[in-house]
């Protein structure tokens, strides 16, 4: 079976798929890729599943040397990557030589950059998937992030020939603005005073240093409900935008826990989720509301963009 050493992990490098759903009734979020569409067109460009194992990297890549060789490519964000010292590029399936070492430096553009292998990163499951839920240290790499002279298994190797398949960045450039997040508005919405809903949609908020795959802070004009009575804990989903008593909102990320207290304005529309995983600290964000009719109609499109074969060219 083919390997990765890791030479260098970088400052934060998960083993990540596309998630454990169905688990929050019993207090597990789905954790998974951040920016679950650059795993996705990754693991497409080199061959594999849409849900398959690969690297996630956070802010800051690693170094990987690859003594079998393999098939990759790189997504998401520019992390300047070279291979043996000569640069590669973003969105295309690369051949690496046996001995070969992928180095990748801090990031020139978003927050997370993916690393996809064909036939993916080789880990034990836990609850269906080989996603690293960090908070809980379960599965991926032993629960953990990746440490220097860990060894990666590579799946069983893929029977199909090496095709040099890329997508041109134009392509997808539309979904990858890390400025604009489109919501819905939250279950608690009418809490809120016309006041704080104007200064939430027409501000701009900043991510704050604290922020993690738990959920981004976000820091900017504060938010005040209506009445200060408590509200009950209830079940939160995935893009949720709870507000806490100091008025500075919270965007429930990945990890975030399964139920909360905290009122919630708005939620982050699906069709957009996956642009949560690149916002880095102190990078600006503005949110714009859509009605649900709306926020169907993007994901379906979204979808249709990414089964469009014509996207993927060899």
């Amino acid at each position: 079976m083919k390997t990765i050493l890791v030479d260098q992990p970088g400052l934060l490098t998960t083993v990540q798929d596309l998630g454990r759903p169905s688990f929050g009734p019993i207090g597990v979020s789905a954790s998974g890729a951040a920016d679950p569409i650059s795993l996705r067109l990754g693991n497409r460009l080199v061959g594999n599943p849409d849900n398959t194992p690969g690297l996630e990297m956070t802010l800051t890549g690693g170094a990987f040397t690859f003594p079998q060789g393999a098939v990759v490519a790189l997504t998401g964000s520019d992390f300047g990557a070279t291979l043996d010292g000569a640069p590669i590029v973003l969105w295309t399936a690369l051949k690496i030589n046996p001995g070969q070492t992928l180095q990748l430096g801090a990031s020139r553009s978003g927050a997370r950059c993916y690393l996809c292998v064909q036939s993916g990163i080789a880990v034990p499951p836990f609850l269906g998937s080989a996603s690293t839920h960090l908070l809980s240290g379960l599965g991926g790499r032993e629960g953990r992030a990746l440490q220097k002279r860990d060894v990666l298994q590579i799946g069983p190797e893929a029977v199909e020939p090496f095709h040099q398949r890329k997508i041109e960045p134009q392509k997808i450039e539309p979904l990858f603005t890390r400025t604009l997040l489109r919501v819905t508005p939250g279950p608690q919405a009418t809490w809120f005073p016309e006041s704080s809903i104007r200064s939430f949609y027409n501000e701009t908020y900043r991510v704050g240093e604290q922020s993690n795959r738990m959920g981004l802070r976000l820091e900017g004009a504060k938010l005040r409900q209506c009445s200060t009575a408590s509200m009950i804990t209830e079940g939160i989903s995935l893009g949720a935008i709870q507000v806490p008593a100091g008025g500075a909102p919270i965007i429930l990320f990945v990890e975030q826990q399964t139920t909360g207290g905290y009122p919630k304005i708005a939620n982050v529309i699906s069709a957009d989720l996956h642009r949560l995983g690149q916002p880095r600290p102190r990078d600006q964000i503005r949110f714009e509301q859509v009605s649900f009719e709306k926020a169907r109609s993007l994901l379906m499109e979204q979808e249709r963009l990414l089964a469009c074969p014509e996207l993927i060219s060899e």
